[in-house]
This record gives C-alpha cells, structure tokens and sequence, in this order.
C-alpha cells in the first residue's frame, strides 16, 4: 500500500498524486524553452565557423578545437551536474546551468582570437553539461519512460525549431550583420526560460543528505581527457605520432585513467559509480552511446564545412544544404518515440537504427567535391534517421532499469559517454581532416601553382591567403582555384567520416544483446514512494492503483481479514 500506518511501529509515507497533463505541459514548458536555447546557441554558430575562424586567423587545429572544447567540458561536467542533481534541488541547478551557458555564449561574441573564442567555448560546456543532464533527469521524475513518447511531439517542434531556425538565422546573421551577434541571440530567450522556471517547474524534493562531492575524481577524470585529446590534435604536426612528447601525453592519460578508477573504487560518493557497470543494460547502453555521439557531434560538425570548404557554400546556403540531416532525425525521433509509447517495444528501432547510422557514416565517407547533391542528401538523411532513433532512447532504456535513487548518475553517465565519444570522435576526424588536407595540398601544389600563375596580379594575393595557414575563403576564391581546393577539401572530410564506421558496427553489436525489458509506466518519484513503501515487488498496476490512494489507513494487530480467518480455522482442524 502507498500509505499504511502500522500501531506503533512505521510512519506514514505518502505518495505525490500523480501530476495530470495539464500539470506536466507547464513543467514541462521551461524545460522546453531551456533546451531551445541550449540548441539555438550551439546551432547559430555552427554555418558560420568556418568564416569565424578565418576571421579571427585560425587554422584547422583551432577549428577542431573550438568544438573539442565544448565538448569536452560538457563531457566532463556532465556526470558533475548529474551527482549534484542526486544531492541539491534539481531546478535551481538547471537554473544556474543555463546562466552559465548564456554568459559564457555571449562573452565569445567578444573574441579577437582563437585562444580566447576556445576559452569561452569551454566554459559554455560546462553549462551545456548541466542542460543535458539536467533536462533527462527532472523529465524522469515528471513523466515515466512508457509515457514519454507522448510529449516527443513537443521536444521534436523545439528541436526543429532550433536545429533547423539556428543555422538559418546564423548564416542569415553572418552574411548580414557580421558572424558576433550570432552569440548573443539566445539572450532573451535565456531570460525568458529563466522566468518561466521559477514559475512553472514544481517537482518533488528529495531527501536531503549529506554531500560529498569527488574533487579527486573530477581532476583526475579532467587530465586524463584533456592530455588524450590534446596528443590527438598535435601529434603528427607538432611533433612524430612516435615521440617523447606522445609518451608523455598517451602515458599521463593511461595513469590518469588508472588513478580515476581505483579513485572511484574506493570513494563513498563516486562520481561515476562503477557499480552501475554491473547493470548488463547500462553497460551496453553507455558502448553503443560512445558511437551515437561521434555520429551526432563529429558528422554535423565536419558536414557543416564540407559544404563550405568543398561546396563553395555561403554560410546560409550551408546551413539549407544541411537540411535533411537534421529532417531525418527530427522525424525518426518523433514517429519512434510515439511509437515505443504506443506498443511499449523499442528494441527493433535502435537496432534499426544503429544499421542506419552505419549506412549513413559508410556513404558519407564516399563524397566528392561534385557528388549530385541528391545522393548527398540521401546520404545525410540515413545518418540523422540512425542518430534520431538512438539517441535519446538510450537514455530512456537505462532510466528504466536504474535505481530511482540513482537516477541523477545514471542517465548523465549515458550523456557523459555520448559527449566523451563525441569529443574524441571530432578531435580524431579533425586530425586525420588536417593531416590529409596537408597531404594533399602538397600533392596538388603544381596544379595550384599553374592556377595562381594563370591569375597574373591576382594571384600573389591568393596565395598569401593559401600559405598564411588559416582556412581559406573558398566561395570568394577565384574559379580556377576553387575547385581544386574544394576537391582537397572533399577528400579530406570524406576520408574522416569513416572513423565513425567502425564504432557504429560497435554500436549495432552492443545493441543487440541489449535485454529487451518492458518500459515502466511509473516515474522516478513513483519509484522511490513505491520502494519506501515497500511495493517494490508488486506488480505496476497494482503498484499504480496503491499510490492512487490517499491518506492514511490503520492497521491494528488483530486479524480481520476474511482470509485469516479461514487461515485459523484450517489450522484448527
């Protein structure tokens, strides 16, 4: 029962009345506003980086990095945000979330070079972090996994809103008013979503505790993460891929490591509880989520500059051509999510859909500088349908079978390692980009060359603009020119869309032995009041038809039921 009283023994314990629809659309209602600025801040900017890094004198290395680092402290701050959700109120730390978000976006509008625009990208993650982890958490405790694919249809219009509207507006920014206003769009919105916040999220509080934060861990976890990515990026350029410097950076990353798990052993309050890796769906679920971010954050990102850099593209026509990418993840989101509401069954769609994502990243990575934009668009449709039908719904499967009580841990440690795999997957894709184009640059020269020469007085200035180091213009360069830089370019994103092929067959595998469990219809704070009350063993309509009860019923010590007293009768005879 929900709510029992035994004489003299127990307290009561009183379940939350379930919240009607109307109750979960105003929650629900700020969340939204929050993840369509944490959207349209990281969207906006997108089309038009490459221009941004041209202007403030950035080469490709800085172009990685300026994704790199917002990745990588979303990466790392997540299961930060995600342990303070398990500790404090959960709405006023999405509230700090999103001011540290906003501050950080609008102070990169203020950056005259590489260093200082990284910087502030840095930081906008750590708030990113706190958004991400922050939204699947609260929306857990309002609405059970069963129901969630009923409100898909709101969170897939905010998506489309943002994904879509942000690099369309970015580009129409950029191309109009100049590439820095781009940053301080999300302003209002930001402010708004604040307001209505504090107005409208009313969620259960939970018990307080003691915290106990693991700064060990978080140093630790930051080192080994940073000292990784950081050899990616430079080795080969900087210094030999065999080199001091490479067994210094790989070996400080694999000690790092190693001290970060035997930190979280022994912690009281880890701040990724490796228990959880006990759990054969969580496991999974965090395997295949390292490959759905390479997919999501490394093919997005290095699309965006196949368009520019290979296809001449402006950055509004860039952020057009994108389209159906962000098409196909919209619409298999939503129609999937609806679906696994209606039927209760997820597992044949993410294994669809991981079977998308490697049909996708194979194709993409067969893309030339004149490739019939309708096979493009096929191509980037597939990829956005296998990201759309994976992505969110990892999250979902493992909120299922966690703990209530570590519901906060459990669902950012997913997004941690969807973050973590994007972060690597973008740093080695941007690697093995820059090495190639090098190579090819090289291999071209005499080509350039007879181009340049054929420019006369023109082209001294364009190949001061190809030697300085910086990405290159390629739409304002002369045709002759242009299309052999395109056809650079192509070869070279082309060549890195095939790091993420093997990790989606990876995906695929750990997706299949997933256990295929039933969804609940419960939320997270049905849980926790049916486990204080000791339902946890019942089944979920009777569990559901007991905290629909109210108030409190005595127990006395005699036996009334019916059944006891046949139960002593029996035993008399």
């Amino acid at each position: 029962m929900a709510s029992v009283t035994t004489t003299g023994e127990t307290a009561p314990v009183t379940a939350a009345p379930r919240m009607s629809r109307r109750k979960v659309l105003e929650a629900l209602s700020g969340l939204l506003l929050g993840m369509f600025v944490s959207i349209l801040a990281a969207t906006v900017v997108s089309t038009s980086l490459p221009v941004i890094i041209h202007d403030i004198g950035g080469d490709q290395a800085a172009f990685t990095w300026v994704v790199t680092a917002t990745l990588l402290t979303t990466a790392i701050s997540t299961p930060i945000w995600g342990k303070l959700a398990d500790l404090f109120n959960r709405k006023v730390l999405i509230q700090l979330a999103l001011i540290i978000f906003v501050l950080a976006t609008a102070a990169a509008g203020f950056s005259q070079d590489p260093g200082t625009l990284i910087a502030f990208r840095a930081v906008q993650g750590i708030g990113a972090g706190g958004l991400a982890a922050l939204s699947q958490i609260i929306m857990a405790d309002i609405i059970s996994p069963r129901e969630r694919g009923r409100y898909m249809g709101l969170f897939g219009a905010v998506m489309a809103l943002g994904t879509i509207g942000g690099p369309l507006l970015g580009g129409f920014i950029t191309d109009g008013i100049g590439w820095r206003w781009n940053f301080y769009v999300a302003i209002p919105f930001a402010i708004a979503a604040l307001v209505i916040l504090q107005l409208t999220l009313k969620i259960p509080r939970a018990a307080k505790k003691k915290a106990r934060i693991d700064y060990v861990g978080i140093v630790l976890l930051s080192a080994a993460v940073s000292l990784l990515l950081i050899w990616i990026t430079n080795a080969g350029k900087s210094y030999d891929w065999w080199s001091l410097e490479t067994i210094l950076m790989a070996g400080g990353a694999l000690v790092a490591a190693i001290l970060f798990v035997v930190v979280e052993l022994r912690s009281r309050e880890p701040l990724v509880p490796l228990s959880m890796f006990r759990n054969r769906t969580y496991t999974l679920a965090v395997i295949a989520s390292i490959a759905t971010g390479v997919a999501m954050f490394g093919t997005s990102v290095f699309l965006s500059q196949y368009m520019q850099m290979a296809r001449g593209a402006t950055p509004t026509e860039a952020g057009l051509l994108t389209l159906p990418m962000i098409a196909g993840l919209l619409i298999a989101s939503i129609v999937v999510g609806q679906v696994i509401s209606r039927f209760g069954k997820w597992k044949v769609y993410l294994i669809v859909g991981s079977v998308l994502l490697i049909a996708g990243s194979v194709l993409l990575s067969t893309l030339h500088y004149d490739t019939n934009f309708v096979l493009v668009s096929i191509y980037m449709f597939l990829l956005g349908a296998g990201v759309g039908m994976t992505m969110q719904n990892l999250v979902l499967i493992v909120q299922n079978t966690a703990k209530p009580e570590e519901m906060g841990v459990a669902s950012s440690g997913v997004a941690f390692f969807r973050s973590l795999g994007g972060t690597i997957g973008v740093s080695v894709m941007g690697a093995v980009l820059a090495a190639s184009v090098a190579d090819l640059f090289a291999s071209s020269k005499d080509a350039l060359s007879t181009a340049i020469v054929n420019l006369g007085a023109e082209g001294a200035a364009v190949a001061d603009q190809l030697q300085s180091g910086t990405l290159p213009q390629v739409s304002l360069l002369p045709a002759a020119v242009r299309v052999i830089v395109e056809d650079i370019y192509a070869q070279g994103i082309a060549s890195s869309f095939l790091i993420a092929v093997p990790l989606a067959v990876i995906s695929l595998i750990a997706i299949v032995f997933l256990p295929n469990k039933p969804l609940t219809r419960m939320t997270t704070s049905e849980r926790l009041a049916a486990g204080e009350a000791d339902l946890a063993t019942v089944t979920t309509a009777e569990g559901m038809s007991a905290l629909a009860t109210t108030g409190s019923v005595q127990v006395t010590d005699a036996p009334t039921a019916p059944h006891a007293d046949s139960d002593a009768t029996r035993r008399g005879r």
